[in-house]
């Protein structure tokens, strides 16, 4: 699935493959959970250099079998697989 033209519902179950850098090293990190907002929204970020210093994200706010609230960050290295409505 591409990141630029995305279509997360709420109630969607995905599955989230990221890389992830860590002491020279690259691994990956995957999450599952149930959809519950996609948004796109600015960071702070100082280095930005884009229109108000701001970065806009692609953001994906989950919620884990076991409750737990997880926002992920997506970018052009990261997989989202659609598994499909939560039951």
């Amino acid at each position: 699935m591409t990141i630029s033209s995305p279509s997360f519902q709420p109630g969607q179950r995905v599955r989230i493959t990221q890389q992830v850098s860590r002491l020279s090293k690259i691994g990956t990190v995957t999450i599952e959970g149930v959809v519950e907002v996609f948004e796109q929204s600015k960071t702070g970020s100082w280095f930005a250099h884009s229109e108000d210093k701001k970065l806009w994200l692609d953001r994906l706010r989950l919620r884990k079998d076991d409750g737990e609230i997880v926002y992920c960050n997506l970018d052009q290295f990261s997989r989202v697989e659609v598994l499909g409505e939560q039951a």
